[in-house]
């Protein structure tokens, strides 16, 4: 069944379609990756840490406000996870990682187009502000270091990495998109 507002028709989420400008909505990828924000997003430069370094609450307390935060810029779920700074894939100086999951009706991975890369837009909204917000506090913040994303939202107790490798969560299952990792020295409380 679809929901029909004036000339257009809109598929209800989960539900199959046959119509073709949905399909090549989802499934199509940009003709030109300039009409792609996420291209934009992901080439955008991080400014400058604060060399003014705010006076900062308990580790527990800024824990809450940046999960808050990232909940309020669009973010479903947020963890935090202390990472091992003996581990080989622990980026030198960030002794934490925030990881933020989005709501995702169709895996970005499977549709390539403009309409199926709406999760990754809601993610990198999410990871810049969040990072930019750090980094005026005075702390270093990046999303721009590779990261096993699932593996660290696993380990911030987010949820469950299931056999094909994605993660699965009590609250929305394994429809979920996990954003890029932010990396932080900001004095936080992990989760786990």
């Amino acid at each position: 069944m679809a929901l029909r507002l004036g000339p257009i028709t809109l598929p209800w989420p989960g539900k199959p379609t046959d119509d073709p400008y949905w399909d090549y909505f989802l499934h199509t990828p940009p003709h030109d990756i300039q009409n792609s924000a996420v291209d934009l997003v992901q080439r955008a430069p991080e400014g400058a840490v604060n060399p003014a370094q705010e006076e900062i609450h308990s580790p527990e307390i800024n824990a809450r406000h940046i999960k808050e935060l990232a909940t309020f810029l669009g973010a479903n779920l947020v963890g935090i996870a202390a990472l091992d700074p003996a581990a080989p894939d622990t980026p030198e100086g960030y002794p934490f990682a925030v990881v933020s999951v989005v709501r995702a009706e169709h895996d970005p991975c499977q549709a390539p187009g403009i309409g199926g890369q709406v999760p990754v837009q809601n993610g990198l909204y999410v990871t810049f502000v969040l990072s930019a917000y750090i980094r005026e506090l005075g702390f270093r913040a990046t999303a721009k270091l590779p990261a096993d994303k699932v593996r660290l939202a696993a380990a911030a107790g987010l949820g469950t990495v299931d056999a094909q490798g994605r993660l699965v969560t009590p609250q929305h299952g394994a429809r979920v998109y996990v954003a890029d990792v932010v990396f932080t020295d900001l004095p936080l409380a992990p989760d786990r």
